[in-house]
């Protein structure tokens, strides 16, 4: 009831009659006026055939063969800086309604993937009433609507609070999250797995998310973002 309430409001007051990133109108249901979308880089050139993340050359990144991700493949959106940066703050803090626009922009990168069904990076049940929803979970449902996927919650638990990831280095945010997150075997052996977050940076997180699925006995674990940080060849 309160899903079909929120699809109402949605529909009587549009939230695409102003720019996202600097309030602008706009008039053709753009989210972005032609300059705030000159400062949003898409992930639609030169990416890393793993990871997702936008490179100066098409292949696999170094970080990717030097530290071999747990899952099979990522793909994301648009690049975690400058105009995009701006967008996912919006999305984690009352812009929920951008799971759309994001999820349109992944649609087609995901089809390709062949995965089974969806499942999300979770939050604790604490930090979903702190924020008011968990964004990576909104993503995932507006993603299946477009796939035509089941969202399966349960695939996956966060265990335990772990601290905030931006202020620490890749082996801290690894071991921050170590144990963090179990998985459901019956609801993920076999499958293949499409997992769903809003932003990949060191990617410890997915990494974390993926080990669990596959020792559960997923056969394949694909990841999707909204925004990715560029690959900037320091690893």
């Amino acid at each position: 009831m309160m899903r079909l309430a929120k699809e109402v409001l949605e529909t009587l007051f549009p939230q695409n009659l102003t720019c996202e990133l600097c309030g602008k109108e706009v008039f053709k249901g753009e989210k972005l006026c032609q300059d705030c979308v000159r400062r949003v880089t898409f992930n639609d050139k030169n990416t890393c055939s793993v990871c997702g993340r936008m490179t100066q050359t098409d292949g696999v990144c170094l970080e990717c063969k030097k530290y071999a991700p747990a899952y099979d493949r990522a793909v994301s959106a648009i690049v975690y800086d400058d105009g995009g940066l701006q967008l996912i703050l919006k999305f984690k803090n009352g812009g929920a309604y951008l799971k759309e626009y994001f999820a349109d922009l992944l649609a087609e990168k995901c089809a390709c993937l062949g995965a089974d069904m969806i499942c999300y990076i979770p939050m604790t049940a604490r930090a979903v009433r702190a924020r008011g929803y968990n964004q990576a979970e909104l993503l995932a449902r507006a993603l299946a609507e477009r796939l035509n996927l089941p969202v399966l919650g349960q695939a996956l638990k966060k265990t335990r609070e772990t601290e905030e990831q931006k202020s620490l280095t890749r082996a801290e945010r690894h071991n921050n999250l170590k144990g963090c997150f179990s998985a459901d075997r019956n609801t993920v052996s076999g499958r293949k797995v499409l997992l769903v977050d809003d932003v990949m940076t060191t990617g410890a997180t997915l990494e974390e998310a993926s080990v669990r699925l596959k020792k559960k006995g997923a056969k394949a674990v694909f990841a999707a973002t909204a925004a990715s940080v560029k690959f900037k060849g320091d690893i």
